[in-house]
């Protein structure tokens, strides 16, 4: 069974077309935003965010916000 594969650009063209018709302009911003690179060096910013702070401690500090956000 062969399959037609269409250039990736008509995928994505096609593809925010429906996005945007079922979600609205606005919604498919948010939504593409998401796959953006971002900026920055996270490598180097993590380094400082959270230096001094063992594993177990963050994931006490993740369990204690999620159980507050339950809650």
């Amino acid at each position: 069974m062969t399959t037609q594969t269409r250039p990736l650009a008509d995928v994505t063209h096609d593809a925010i077309r429906l996005l945007a018709r079922e979600l609205g302009v606005v919604e498919t911003a948010r939504f593409l935003a998401q796959f953006g690179a971002g900026r920055g060096d996270y490598t180097k910013e993590r380094g400082a965010l959270f230096a001094g702070v063992s594993l177990d401690e963050l994931i006490d500090e993740a369990r204690r916000l999620r159980t507050e956000r339950d809650v």
